[in-house]
């Protein structure tokens, strides 16, 4: 991996100018999905029935490439930008975060037939029993582990699952090295399928079991759960900086989502943030 800091071709310069008018938070909801099964190349078919290419300035030291021009409103900037605008009213203040939520297109990991319901503020499935995170929780997670001792500065993080690949692409804004685990083999083709349009460089995707962790690359500033076991694993907790931090839904019916950061080489403290929905984290490949 080289040491410089690369982005997808999706320039934030027409968005970090913008201003959201954020309020004061209310309370998250997360509507129940509906079914749909993902296929290998979600993003593709999006991209082909949604956008067309041309050439542009790349964002910041990518090279130039295309930049997505969305033609129907379902699927708009506007929209984008009425998402992002919710999860400032939620409650997230990051402003980082909230351009890399703005910057990143969700309908592109989505199946088509989802499209219309990428940009509302609710989980939805991806296939094999798994879903893309609500918006919300994406950011809140995201903001809450950049909130560290280093003003926000993440080298290196790790997320365990990585699903149909939004949430990596979204990391891939606000770290300089992103890792991400899948235990479902299906799954780790399709986030590769969903990135590969973006050529994101910054991102290296893992098959394998995340409750392991990835001690090869370790030790990291950060590190994301994207499901829920009775407990975080203590090789994850091992595998953190000193002054890093891990948030991660824990529990089985009720779940709360938890922050733990790591104080000394055999300390870690933890609190909890609020309630959530995830699905469980489980051990092995499949």
């Amino acid at each position: 991996m080289t040491g410089k800091t690369k982005r997808f071709p999706l320039s934030l310069s027409a968005v970090a100018g913008k201003s959201v008018n954020w309020e004061r938070p209310t309370s998250p909801t997360s509507p129940s999905p509906s079914k749909a099964v993902a296929t290998p190349q979600t993003a593709t078919q999006n991209a082909a029935q949604h956008v067309n290419r041309k050439p542009a300035a790349a964002m910041r030291t990518a090279p130039a490439a295309a930049v997505v021009e969305r033609q129907t409103p379902l699927i708009s900037d506007a929209v984008r930008h009425a998402m992002v605008a919710r999860i400032g009213k939620l409650g997230v203040r990051d402003d980082k975060v909230l351009r890399a939520m703005q910057t990143v297109p969700r309908h592109l990991f989505v199946e088509p037939a989802l499209a219309s319901q990428a940009y509302i503020d609710a989980s939805l499935p991806i296939g094999y029993h798994q879903t893309i995170s609500q918006p919300y929780i994406v950011a809140r997670m995201i903001e809450v582990m950049r909130n560290n001792a280093k003003g926000g500065e993440l080298n290196r993080v790790l997320e365990i699952g990585t699903g149909c690949g939004y949430q990596a692409a979204v990391l891939s804004l606000v770290a300089k090295e992103v890792y991400s685990i899948e235990r479902i083999k299906p799954l780790h083709e399709l986030a590769k399928s969903n990135l590969r349009p973006l050529r994101i460089a910054n991102i290296r995707l893992h098959y394998g079991d995340g409750m392991l962790g990835f001690p090869q690359v370790a030790p990291f500033d950060g590190i994301i759960l994207a499901a829920a076991g009775i407990e975080v694993p203590q090789s994850l907790l091992e595998q953190m900086t000193i002054g890093g931090r891990l948030v991660a839904p824990v529990g089985t019916r009720h779940q709360i989502l938890q922050l733990i950061e790591r104080v000394s080489k055999f300390e870690w403290s933890s609190e909890t943030l609020e309630e959530c929905h995830f699905v469980p984290l489980r051990a092995g490949t499949v």
